[in-house]
């Protein structure tokens, strides 16, 4: 059984072996297990329980590693994805007004869109005719609409009628709290700490605790927390609800963080063939999709790769067996749920602010000095988190991309399939007239 395994996930072709795997896989799931604390510390403000969200954040993430690892035998772990939670909570559901069981909807069906899209080959063919200087302006833009969240939750920025926002009292005892994680997290890191995230956060909860500023009382828990999200979502509602915007804005965002994810980490790994292309990409694709379907149903928003998994790759991971390994440990992970109550606000709020610098990262992909990019780049980053929404930063950005190389008589550069999203962007700015 051993060595069928060994050539089912190519251990010799890999170059790797079973104490490799398993230490990478170790590895990403310390560098990306914030989410278990972060995931439904943002979902919770919808009204979800918050004991459930994170049996289902679990559950999910460690669904989807295991299928991708045993389908598509590739290093990459899922879990729901930073910035496609955010939407759903702070755009969706807070700002539309749309119930989060409606929105668990939209989820779902966005995932069944993904599976039906991957049978018939069209993901592969938008991500082929977008621009990759689009997208890795959407990445930049969430990672900007991440850390405004976390510095509005934390207490260090405040609304304010003069300015819109403005400092906020950095005397305030949670807010002092959040700085102390945000430089501890910051020190970790330039540590090169593979778990600062994690570490950041419990570390500041326990001086919460120390301080008495975290209130929480032991409550007996049990898996079955589970069932106060799972198979709540209402489908009908999100179809009577209209909500296709929403919908592609899930099947769109998660399209681009699958791909940005597999290039990066198929880099790292060396996992694209002679021609260019990472074998097995519609097995990586189904996974997901299959994931954000289960996740829907658990009680979470989309499933998405993680870049984190470039971390158990640099580590040493190569194979599927890493991101098993990293899905039995989300499986483990569950068990903390008690635990997740004494996790104030102040502790997760500055894991936001520093995932959103490192999403950041993706601006040096960007040609600043070419403006029919650049111009439509800056558009999209800037609009995420000025308007709080992905989909104005998305219809933005498309729009004076589109415009942009009309203009310089480049329209022939343009693909049918970015002239149509264009135009349906330009019809929703009519449509909606604003939000």
């Amino acid at each position: 059984m051993k060595s069928r395994l060994e050539r089912y996930f190519q251990f010799q072709e890999l170059g790797t072996n079973w104490r490799t795997e398993i230490l990478a896989g170790v590895t990403t799931f310390v560098t990306m297990a914030y989410i278990i604390f972060v995931n439904p510390s943002i979902l919770h403000e919808t009204g979800m329980p918050l004991e459930a969200v994170v049996a289902a954040t679990c559950l999910c993430a460690a669904f989807g590693s295991i299928l991708m690892g045993t389908l598509a035998r590739y290093p990459v772990a899922l879990a729901p994805g930073m910035g496609l939670n955010a939407y759903f909570t702070y755009s969706v559901v807070k700002a539309l007004g749309v119930p989060w069981q409606t929105a668990l909807g939209a989820v779902f069906l966005s995932g069944l869109a993904f599976l039906v899209l991957t049978a018939a080959g069209i993901r592969q063919m938008i991500v082929s005719a977008i621009p990759f200087d689009l997208y890795a302006a959407v990445a930049v833009g969430i990672g900007l609409f991440i850390a405004f969240i976390g510095l509005r939750n934390s207490g260090i920025i405040t609304g304010s009628s003069a300015t819109l926002v403005t400092m906020g009292n950095l005397r305030a005892p949670n807010t002092l709290l959040s700085i102390f994680g945000l430089l501890l997290i910051s020190a970790l890191l330039a540590w090169k700490i593979r778990a600062a995230i994690l570490i950041g956060i419990l570390g500041t909860a326990g001086l919460g605790a120390v301080l008495g500023l975290v209130r929480w009382q032991p409550e007996t828990y049990s898996f079955t927390s589970i069932t106060a999200t799972a198979f709540q979502l209402d489908i009908r509602g999100a179809l009577r609800y209209g909500l296709i915007e929403i919908v592609f804005v899930f099947l769109f965002v998660d399209l681009f963080d699958n791909i940005g994810t597999l290039v990066a980490v198929g880099k790292e790994a060396r996992l694209f063939d002679q021609t260019g292309r990472i074998p097995r990409v519609n097995r990586i694709l189904f996974a997901d999709a299959t994931a954000t379907i289960v996740g829907s149903l658990a009680g979470t928003s989309t499933v998405t790769s993680y870049i984190e998994s470039a971390a158990g790759v640099v580590a040493g991971g190569r194979s599927g067996v890493t991101a098993i390994t990293t899905g039995l440990l989300f499986a483990v992970a569950m068990v903390v749920a008690p635990l997740v109550g004494a996790i104030p606000g102040a502790a997760t709020a500055p894991a936001l602010i520093v995932v959103g610098s490192l999403m950041i990262a993706h601006a040096v992909e960007i040609p600043w000095k070419d403006p029919v990019l650049a111009v439509p780049a800056f558009l999209t980053i800037v609009t995420i988190p000025l308007t709080f929404s992905i989909a104005n930063g998305l219809a933005f950005g498309f729009t004076a991309y589109t415009i942009l190389k009309v203009a310089r008589g480049q329209f022939r550069e343009v693909s049918w399939l970015v002239y149509l999203l264009t135009l349906l962007f330009i019809a929703r700015f009519f449509y909606l007239g604003s939000g």
